[in-house]
């Protein structure tokens, strides 16, 4: 019983802490030690040991798929090709699809392993404009960032995201694997996401609500470093960009080659190659703007240094958690459950108490696949359950993108913003997971 309470008091106080914008690691090893002290964990051996064997493991496993994203956005973004997609999908679709074109413009960018914290810096500026244009509440704009960047394109087949690579490791399984169930499951969410984000949106609008900036915003946003100030420009159409299609060529190539090396080699292996080429293909396709290239890897790789970090403080302390006996019991109940269902469950819980997709898988599927594994369930659907029931919990306040996103690039509040966060990256992705399990189990 204390075990279990000091688990809880632990979530509660990492929650607390994330949302009053105390440093993660910081954070993390605080709550670690709550744990530790509450789960009769000897403190020196959870620290030393638990703690490190976590978040060491998990950085030698995938820094260098985190570098080479961080540097792919951080070149698209130094050449303008970020913004001129940005760009062409507001200008296809026009301000009357405000909503729907700041959706597409992050899909497309994230769907083809652009860094989540790039594609937001690159795209608010245009949202400001379109919904200004259209005179929609500035309040929505955090949900179609966040919408439009995690809750269908990091859990489909065929992404690059690192929440679709991790569990090929565990499952032995390539990056489109789930079969048409897995496509089906993003296009439902995509589908119904966009169309209950569009009647909020209109329903706010009939109530009377306007645009206008919040204080936060009302003349800047953050760089991706969180330091050097910005314009937060209303109008791009003066400023000098690289064709469209020369842009979107080099997420093609990115998606294209990953699904097709995935078959032959190993699917970290194949985003690393696809990474490498979507850069080369940036800097030959927009040659003359490039022009900062040595400056472009050297902040792209502090940036990867930093999300690596972050995520890692959070698998080191879902790490010790694992020691406890309230988390052995709890998986132990999971295990039990028949079929897919205690899979779905076990990682969606465990993602909700990290408050981070990737580092909630990394901790939830070295425990759970060589045991659901065992029970001889197929990979490929426990591969696409693993992916989507990430995409759930995580997107909880504390998530260290959904503070960045509403906070640092929006210059909004929880309070203000949050709602439309909750319901399309909580509630929908969440409802769409209990659908998958259904169809797996059936077909």
């Amino acid at each position: 019983m204390l075990s279990l309470i000091g688990l809880i008091l632990s979530l509660a106080l990492l929650i607390f802490l994330t949302m009053r914008g105390i440093n993660i690691i910081i954070s993390a090893i605080i709550c670690s030690i709550v744990v530790s002290v509450f789960g009769g964990l000897n403190l020196e051996t959870a620290l030393t040991k638990y703690y490190m064997d976590g978040f060491t493991g998990y950085f030698a496993s995938w820094f260098l798929v985190f570098m080479l994203g961080a540097i792919f956005g951080k070149v698209m973004h130094d050449t303008g090709t970020a913004e001129s997609i940005a760009e062409w999908v507001s200008r296809t679709m026009g301000p009357k699809r405000a909503v729907f074109a700041v959706v597409a413009a992050c899909a497309i960018m994230t769907y083809g392993g652009v860094s989540l914290f790039v594609v937001g810096f690159s795209v608010y500026p245009i949202a400001v404009s379109l919904f200004k244009k259209a005179n929609l509440p500035h309040r929505f704009i955090p949900g179609a960032l966040v919408f439009g960047s995690v809750s269908f394109t990091m859990t489909s087949p065929g992404s690059p995201e690192i929440q679709n690579l991790i569990p090929t490791q565990y499952f032995h399984t390539n990056t489109v694997a789930g079969g048409w169930i897995g496509f089906a499951m993003g296009f439902i969410i995509m589908i119904l996401g966009g169309l209950w984000l569009g009647r909020m949106v209109s329903k706010a609008v009939k109530n009377g609500e306007t645009f206008s900036l919040p204080e936060g915003a009302n003349v800047t946003v953050l760089d991706e470093k969180g330091a050097a100030e910005v314009s937060a420009t209303l109008d791009t159409s003066e400023k000098v960009l690289p064709h469209w299609l020369t842009s979107l060529l080099p997420l093609v190539g990115v998606i294209v080659c990953l699904n097709i090396l995935s078959r032959f080699i190993s699917s970290t292996s194949s985003a690393l190659i696809s990474l490498f080429l979507g850069i080369i293909l940036t800097w030959l396709l927009n040659i003359k703007f490039v022009s900062k290239v040595w400056s472009s890897l050297a902040a792209g790789t502090q940036n990867a240094l930093v999300a690596a970090a972050n995520t890692c403080a959070v698998v080191g302390f879902g790490s010790v958690v694992g020691k406890t006996t309230a988390f052995t019991q709890i998986v132990n109940s999971f295990v039990h459950v028949p079929g897919y269902i205690g899979l779905a469950i076990a990682v969606t819980v465990i993602c909700g108490i990290t408050g981070s997709a990737s580092g909630g898988l990394g901790i939830a599927l070295p425990i759970l696949a060589p045991l659901y594994m065992a029970k001889g369930l197929d990979p490929g659907a426990m591969h696409r359950i693993s992916s989507l029931a990430s995409g759930g919990l995580d997107s909880m306040p504390h998530n260290g993108y959904i503070v960045t996103t509403i906070r640092t690039i929006c210059g909004e509040t929880h309070k203000r913003s949050y709602k439309p966060i909750f319901l399309l990256s909580v509630i929908l992705p969440t409802a769409v997971l209990v659908l998958a399990v259904i169809l797996y189990s059936i077909f």
